[in-house]
């Protein structure tokens, strides 16, 4: 952008040109900005004349953004949050509010946090609205940087250590996180399974055949890692991305798949299933909310880390305030 364009900038099209970057959508963009379509097109037909860039392009139902765009973006972002914030410092209501929020979370974590999110959000913030994502990584950094997402939630143990060095160093980490609740993974397999009813030996676990929750594919899991430690390992035959269809799965074979307690009658599929104990020590599993630094001191983002924690301390019921702790610690790697 060159000094005479600058002058003659209209900055409303940057708050186009973010909105189109977060929805990928010019139909949806123009929504959430009270604009119609049309108009939506030609600001970014503004822009693109003084950037020299078609910035997005059409693909399916929606638009892709140019490598150009995507490094504009971060700025863009940042100076219109900036902007937000010094001309409208901590002005959330949740009551007249209408935000909205997006969470990026395993469907199993979904399971214990969404009902009592909506029971707070109908009570407390009938405007605002919420949208869960779902996780496909254990590093969503790349979500929160670029503004898919305004939270995830999961188990990060390789950020929090990342986080935790750079916290040793003495710099500021881009990311916070706070701690939400502990989890206890269990082995699954279905009622009439010829391992089910008894305690699980180590080589019975071992000579099994297995099914593992892997967002990444990866067939390599927490298991996987304390088993090598003490020199064993498992055959795993099938690797699925979320916590349901594992718990499907071996509801009609004799897969063996490792899932979180409290997420196994959240299925549905109880009487179809039998539990036991993990036949080894694995590394204990925390669940974290992870955001980017730059939401921290934001109202809105606020109440919503705040929520989730209420959400999360209680179990959807008797929902009361915690205190929120965005305090820097090590976690022991996982899956």
């Amino acid at each position: 952008m060159n000094d005479l364009n600058f002058r003659t900038f209209d900055l409303n099209l940057l708050r186009v040109f973010d909105e189109v970057m977060t929805e990928r959508n010019l139909t949806r963009a123009a929504h959430n900005l009270a604009m119609t379509q049309p108009a939506v097109s030609n600001a970014l037909r503004r822009l693109r004349e003084v950037v020299g860039d078609d910035l997005v392009r059409r693909a399916g139902y929606g638009v892709e953004p140019t490598p150009l765009a995507l490094s504009l973006w971060p700025s863009v972002r940042d100076a219109l949050h900036l902007l937000r914030e010094s001309l409208a410092p901590g002005t959330f209501d949740p009551l007249s509010a209408h935000n909205a929020f997006v969470l990026t979370m395993a469907d199993a974590t979904a399971a214990k946090l969404v009902p009592g999110l909506m029971d707070i959000f109908e009570t407390e913030a009938p405007g605002v609205n919420l949208r869960v994502v779902p996780l496909t990584t254990r590093d969503p950094r790349d979500l929160l940087e670029n503004g898919s997402a305004d939270l995830a939630i999961g188990h990060f143990p390789g950020v929090l250590a990342e986080l935790g060095a750079l916290h040793l160093q003495e710099n500021n980490p881009q990311f916070l996180h706070q701690r939400l609740y502990d989890g206890e993974y269990v082995v699954v397999m279905r009622k009439g399974h010829p391992l089910a009813g008894q305690a699980l030996s180590l080589d019975a676990y071992c000579e099994a055949r297995h099914l593992l929750v892997s967002f990444s594919g990866r067939p390599f899991g927490f298991v996987d890692e304390s088993l090598a430690a003490i020199s064993r390992q498992r055959r795993v035959v099938l690797t699925v991305n979320q916590f349901f269809t594992a718990g499907r799965v071996v509801a009609t074979t004799d897969l063996l798949t490792v899932l979180p307690r409290h997420f196994v009658g959240a299925t549905g599929m109880e009487h179809e299933l039998a539990l036991a104990d993990l036949p080894l020590q694995v590394p204990p599993v925390h669940v974290d909310a992870l955001w980017h630094r730059q939401a921290t001191h934001n109202s809105a983002h606020r109440w919503l880390r705040q929520t989730v924690e209420r959400a999360s301390a209680v179990g959807f019921r008797n929902v009361k305030a915690a205190p929120e702790s965005t305090r820097t610690r090590r976690a022991p790697k996982g899956q």
